[in-house]
């Protein structure tokens, strides 16, 4: 599957859905703070599926229904969901923490973390290749969701690599190129298993992105042995 710079429309249909896993759907919340077109999107999906439900028969709910709803509203992914912040901060509610910049993580003048990723806990960038860091984003909702936080100097390629399922990869800042084209800040790169690639950063400045995977990421040689136990 070719890359493009938006979700495509099953991406979007799993997230309106709630069915898109922890990972990948922390990077649709990223790439909908900023783009309206999307956000459009699964604002109709949502209306869809809310005229679909309204047609159904209605059924008994089960007697802590009301309990495991509340619980939901207030979990993690529900909290840092667009949607629901700008809800809560409508309604005067506290923000959610913004935690430091990991160590390892130099920002670009006027660059900074979109607030779904500033209020996760990002782990120190250590090198994995040259010119290349990478950081662990920490997700409460589900500890084993590999989300990774890149930190990648001019010219340099992120190893050659494969992964198992759907990558998703967005820019913050910089830009890098790969077969498919070239993406820069706010796009969202998504390849499925088939890709096998090694994106290189521009040569006029570093890039800082993140990545999430429906699946697992493989690097290849050296590294793959090297970067397993990390991830």
């Amino acid at each position: 599957m070719s890359a493009s710079t938006h979700p495509g429309t099953e991406t979007l249909l799993r997230y309106a859905a709630g069915t898109l896993p922890a990972g990948p759907r922390l990077l649709v919340d990223v790439h909908l703070e900023g783009c309206p077109e999307c956000r459009a999107t699964v604002a109709r999906l949502m209306s869809v599926g809310g005229a679909l439900l309204e047609a159904c028969e209605p059924l008994a709910l089960a007697p802590d229904a009301l309990d495991r709803a509340l619980a939901r509203l207030d979990s993690p992914s529900t909290r840092r969901n667009p949607a629901a912040l700008h809800h809560a901060e409508a309604a005067g509610a506290t923000p959610p923490k913004r935690w430091p910049l990991p160590e390892g993580l130099k920002l670009p003048p006027g660059v900074v973390l979109p607030p779904a990723i500033a209020s996760r806990r990002i782990g120190r960038l250590v090198p994995v290749a040259p010119g290349v860091r990478l950081g662990l984003v920490h997700l409460e909702e589900d500890p084993d969701a590999q989300v990774l936080l890149f930190r990648i100097a001019p010219g340099r390629a992120i190893p050659q690599h494969t992964h198992a399922g759907l990558e998703f990869t967005h820019v913050i800042c910089g830009g890098f190129s790969d077969p498919d084209g070239h993406y820069g800040p706010g796009d969202l790169v998504e390849c499925d298993a088939e890709v096998d690639h090694s994106p290189r950063v521009d040569d006029d400045g570093e890039c800082i992105c993140l990545a999430a995977f429906d699946g697992r990421i493989r690097f290849r040689g050296l590294l793959g042995m090297v970067t397993r136990p990390f991830l």
